[in-house]
C-alpha cells in the first residue's frame, strides 16, 4: 500500500547528533534513564581529576564539537560497552587545559528536551518516531552522507579495486572513512582535499530506469548495473539533491563534504543527472509554485548559515557570529536555528499541494561523537580491522499524512533502511541485487539486508487503505512567526509532552564546572 499512496519522499538530513543526546528523556522511549543506559555508559571519566559525569540536561543549544573521527567513535563505543565517550573526547584534543578537556569530555553526556527544541519533539509526538535507528558506519559525515545515496561508503569498490584501499583511514581511497571534499566540485574552500571518484551503484542512478542508456560518462564499473535497471523500463522517477549554498558556495553556507551526488563521477559527468543538484532556495521556490515532479526523491540539506536570517538567542557577539549554521552540527549551529530550518521546510511541504502523497523522513548522518547506550549491531568488517556497521544510534523520524500518530517504532534500522523505504516506494530493486555490487558482498550496498527494517512500521494501515483519516497537514505546521522565533515561543506543555525524570539519586544538573564552550 505504501507504493500506492505516496509518490514525493523528502529526506532532511541533518548532522552529528546522537539519539540519547536528542531524545534522551523523550517518554516511551529507550532513553538515559532505561536500565539499559546505567548499564552501558551511564558514569564517565572525562578526566583523572573530575567525578564521573553521568547524563544532564542543558538548555544551551551552541556547544562546542565533539570528536567524530572513525577512532574516536571505535575508541568510545568499547566493543558495545559504550563507556569511553568522555575519555575518548578528553584524549583527542591535543590543545588546552585540563578544565577545557575535561568540559569537552562532558559534553558528549549532555542532552535537550522541549524546553529547548520543541519543534522536533512535538514531531516526534504527533508523528513517527524509531529509537533503534542506527548510523550505518562508524565513521564522520561524509561517508553517511555517501550511504544515504548508495547503501555503502565503497565498500564495493575497495572489493573490485583493493589498490585503491587508503594506506590510513585519514587519506582519499576506498572504502571513504574520513571527510575528505568530494571529487567533483563545487567546492567552498579555495584549495580542497578531495575524495577518489566513486564508481559503484547509487540511488540516483537506479532511478533513472530506463533512461540509465543515458549515463555514458564514466560508467565503466556499473555497465552491467545499467544493463539491468535499463530492464526496469518506464520513464525515470525524478530525484533532486537540495543543498544550501550551492549555488554560491564560497559565501552561502556550502559544505561541501557534505554534498553526496558530488563524489560520482557518473553524476556529475552526465547532465541528465548532474542538472537535479539543485541550491536550497530554489525548493521553496518549487514548492510555492508548484513546480515538482508528479513524483519523486528530494534530498534537503542545510549548511553553515542559515536561510531564515536567524541568530542565537545568547546575545554574546562571539555566539552571535559563531552560531548560525542550520544543519545542526556542533560549533557552529545553534540548535534551535537547526530545529526552525526543519520546521520551516516540514510546514511548507505541509502546506504544498505534495502534503497529501507524501513521506519526510528527518534523520541526522552521524552521532557527532555524542553518547548513546545502546551497543550498535556488527555486521560486516571493514579492511581495517573495525566494524563496519553500525555505528551509534541517531535520531529518525517521518512525517506523513499516512503516519502513526504518536508511535515509537523499536525495529532495528540504520541509514540504509531509507533506501529501503525508497526502494519501496518507487519499487526499484536493490542496490545489494545489481550485478556489478552482488558480487563482493557483504562487502557492498546493505539494502539487501533482511535484519533492517524498510521504515514500513511507521505508517498506519487504516491511513492507507482509507478507512482511517489521514493525519491533517495542520499537524505538521507550526506559526511562521513561532519558526522565526529564537527562543521558539514554545513549550513542553504546548505540545503536550513530559520529558522522563531520573531516576531516584540522581540529577539531571550539569556539572558545576562544564563549560559548553570551553574554547
Amino acid at each position: 500500500m505504501i507504493a500506492h499512496r505516496i509518490n514525493h519522499v523528502f529526506i532532511i538530513y541533518q548532522e552529528n547528533r546522537s539519539f540519547d543526546n536528542e531524545f534522551g528523556t523523550f517518554p516511551g522511549a529507550n532513553g538515559v534513564w532505561s536500565l539499559g543506559a546505567r548499564m552501558h555508559g551511564f558514569y564517565q571519566q572525562v578526566s583523572p581529576t573530575r567525578p564521573l559525569v553521568t547524563p544532564f540536561k542543558i538548555t544551551d543549544p551552541d556547544v562546542y564539537y565533539e570528536n567524530n573521527a572513525r577512532a574516536v567513535l571505535n575508541e568510545a563505543i568499547d566493543d558495545g560497552k559504550m563507556d569511553k565517550f568522555g575519555t575518548a573526547q578528553a584524549n583527542a584534543l591535543k590543545v588546552g587545559t585540563e578544565a577545557q578537556r575535561a568540559s569537552v569530555g562532558a559534553e558528549t553526556m549532555y542532552h535537550l528536551d522541549c524546553d529547548t527544541i520543541p519543534f522536533t519533539w512535538a514531531f516526534a509526538k504527533r508523528f513517527t518516531l524509531f529509537d533503534n535507528f542506527f548510523q550505518a558506519l562508524r565513521s564522520p559525515s561524509t561517508p553517511s552522507n555517501v550511504e544515504i545515496i548508495a547503501a555503502q561508503n565503497g565498500l564495493t569498490q575497495y572489493a573490485r579495486h583493493p589498490d585503491l584501499l587508503p594506506s590510513n583511514v585519514d587519506l582519499p581511497g576506498d572504502p571513504i572513512f574520513v571527510d575528505l571534499d568530494p571529487h567533483f566540485g563545487p567546492y567552498e574552500k579555495q584549495k580542497p582535499s578531495y575524495q577518489i571518484d566513486q564508481t559503484y551503484a547509487n540511488i540516483l542512478l537506479t532511478l533513472q530506469r530506463q533512461s540509465v542508456k543515458s549515463v555514458v560518462n564514466d560508467a565503466d564499473d556499473i555497465r552491467k548495473d545499467k544493463a539491468a535497471i535499463a530492464k526496469l523500463g518506464s520513464s525515470a522517477i525524478p530525484w533532486r539533491w537540495y543543498e544550501e549554498g550551492y549555488s554560491d558556495p564560497q559565501r552561502g553556507g556550502f559544505i561541501s563534504h557534505h554534498a553526496a551526488p558530488q563524489y560520482f563521477g557518473y553524476v556529475v559527468k552526465n547532465d541528465i543527472m548532474h542538472s537535479q543538484m539543485r541550491d536550497l532556495t530554489t525548493f521553496f521556490t518549487d514548492l510555492s509554485s508548484g513546480g515538482l515532479p508528479a513524483r519523486g526523491l528530494f534530498y534537503l540539506k542545510g549548511g553553515s548559515q542559515n536561510l531564515l536570517g536567524l541568530h542565537p538567542a545568547n546575545k554574546d557577539p562571539a555566539v552571535q557570529s559563531a552560531f548560525n549554521g542550520d544543519d545542526d552540527h556542533p560549533g557552529y549551529t545553534d540548535q534551535q536555528i537547526a530545529e526552525a530550518f526543519v520546521a520551516s521546510l516540514v510546514g511548507a511541504i505541509a502546506r504544498s499541494r505534495y502534503w497529501n502523497d507524501s513521506a519526510i523522513v528527518i534523520t541526522w548522518d552521524d552521532s557527532g561523537g555524542y553518547w548513546d547506550h545502546v551497543p550498535p549491531h556488527d555486521f560486516e568488517r571493514c579492511p581495517d580491522g573495525q566494524p563496519c556497521g553500525d555505528g551509534e544510534r541517531v535520531p529518525a523520524i517521518v512525517i506523513s499524512p499516512f503516519a502513526k500518530s504518536g508511535a515509537i517504532v523499536h525495529s532495528l534500522s540504520d541509514q540504509d533502511s531509507v533506501l529501503k523505504f525508497v526502494e519501496t516506494v518507487f519499487r526499484l530493486p536493490a542496490l545489494a541485487s545489481l550485478p556489478d555490487e552482488k558480487p563482493y558482498m557483504p562487502l557492498g550496498p546493505r539494502d539487501g539486508n533482511a535484519l533492517l527494517s524498510n521504515l514500513s512500521y511507521a505508517f498506519d494501515d487504516g491511513r492507507l487503505t482509507g478507512t482511517s483519516a489521514p493525519i491533517p497537514a495542520s499537524n505538521a505546521i507550526f506559526d511562521q512567526q513561532a519558526i522565526a522565533t529564537i527562543p521558539a515561543p514554545v513549550t513542553c506543555a504546548d505540545i503536550g509532552v513530559v520529558p522522563a525524570t531520573p531516576p531516584p539519586g540522581i540529577s539531571d544538573a550539569p556539572p558545576s564546572w562544564f563549560n559548553p564552550r570551553p574554547f
